[in-house]
């Protein structure tokens, strides 16, 4: 059986033959991601820049010597590639165990095609099973986590972590998104809430999951 790093890197090898050369590529952030810039690295292509969704991936582009862009001057992206805590076969997702929601959601919006890369263990029939991140306005804290409790969930406020954006997370637990579309829509209307990772209205055009057997590539969306 292959190790959860093993599956992570067939995912990334798998994402790397959608970049082309000379292209701006939107990229996101956790232990997925390190793997395809390790690939970007290995296989030398010649990308104009990347848009980062972190201040993580940003050192980890500068080690590799990967020009970073910003995106108000980059423009729209052709290509945005990320991974994801949780995803279902349509190619909705939770995000966001990174602490880079804000920032991942704002360049998949920016971004013509997002492809998401993840290992088997990641794939659900409902949302809901990883606690889904909130980032929140630090002084409302307490206020989000009380609606967030009215809408069903259990907020558990992520102690000690400060996004890249200087605001703090609320995880909630014991939710099972059955629209999770609605749900998103739900949280983003709380005052004092920056973004939820769910990636529902905006989820994965493609989806590509290694597991034991290979590598599956779902394209979602055309």
């Amino acid at each position: 059986m292959l190790s959860s790093t093993e599956k992570k890197r067939l995912a990334a090898e798998a994402a790397y033959r959608h970049l082309e050369e000379g292209m701006v590529l939107g990229i996101g952030t956790g232990s997925t991601v390190n793997q395809l810039i390790d690939v970007l690295i290995e296989r030398r292509i010649r990308l104009e820049g990347a848009v980062s969704s972190s201040v993580q991936t940003s050192e980890r582009l500068r080690a590799a010597r990967i020009p970073e862009l910003d995106l108000n001057a980059a423009g729209d992206l052709p290509l945005y590639i990320d991974g994801a805590d949780e995803a279902t076969p349509s190619g909705m997702l939770i995000k966001g165990g990174g602490a880079a929601l804000t920032r991942e959601k704002i360049i998949a919006a920016a971004s013509r095609r997002f492809i998401c890369i993840v290992d088997d263990s990641k794939v659900v029939g409902t949302l809901g099973r990883y606690p889904l991140p909130v980032e929140v306005i630090p002084m409302a804290r307490s206020y989000v986590a009380r609606q967030l409790v009215g809408l069903g969930g259990q907020p558990v406020w992520r102690e000690g972590v400060v996004t890249d954006n200087g605001n703090a997370i609320l995880d909630v637990h014991h939710l099972h998104l059955d629209e999770p579309a609605e749900f998103e829509a739900a949280v983003n209307g709380i005052v004092g809430v920056v973004t939820v990772g769910l990636f529902a209205r905006r989820g994965a055009d493609t989806l590509i999951v290694a597991g034991d057997g290979g590598v599956r590539t779902l394209d979602l969306r055309p």
